[in-house]
């Protein structure tokens, strides 16, 4: 997994971009300019990306209690929950947000979480250990409605389908399905 530990606020957003920019118009469409720009960045694709970029940086500035206002306000008009501690790669993408709820330890580079995921601890975590937090690898898709709950690890490029229950580690480049999630696909 990539190391958020030199958190780079416009490098990383700049990541986002350009990912978002590649899934949604292919890897070889021209970067845009101008109101193509404009328009990227206030997609509701983007601007809770943004959102939980500059909560992270205000938590990691020590300001604790405006991290958790910009936090809020994702909340309210994006229906996405993000802990401000969790530290998150460059390359995020949210294809949908409403009913999201992240509160892992950390996730890579190059995830994708889809509407109504929740990524937290199996029961109440006011500590926010690493041991009861799911830690998510580079290059992870996580499909609509799927639970990831407790301290396991998500390996890099592993998939997790629609409304899975992971509740157990899943190696990297598989495929795990199902209520428990199990895995179906070795990459």
């Amino acid at each position: 997994m990539e190391s958020t530990a030199n958190f780079s606020f416009s490098g990383y957003l700049a990541a986002d971009l350009r990912r978002q920019f590649r899934l949604l118009n292919g890897d070889g469409a021209p970067l845009p300019s101008g109101m193509a720009l404009w328009l990227g960045v206030l997609s509701p694709r983007f601007v809770p990306v943004l959102l939980c970029r500059l909560a992270h940086r205000l938590y990691l500035m020590r300001l604790s209690a405006l991290a958790k206002i910009v936090s809020l306000v994702n909340f309210f008009l994006f229906g996405i929950e993000i802990a401000v501690r969790c530290p998150i790669g460059p390359g995020l993408f949210f294809p949908h947000t409403q009913g999201t709820v992240i509160g892992a330890w950390s996730i890579g580079a190059n995830a994708t979480i889809f509407q109504g995921v929740t990524l937290g601890a199996r029961e109440i975590d006011f500590s926010y250990g690493e041991e009861g937090r799911p830690t998510v690898g580079d290059d992870v898709t996580i499909g609509s409605g799927a639970k990831v709950l407790g301290g396991v690890t998500l390996g890099n490029r592993a998939r997790i389908g629609a409304n899975a229950v992971v509740v157990d580690h899943v190696p990297q480049g598989t495929l795990a399905v199902g209520i428990p999630a199990r895995i179906i696909q070795k990459n």
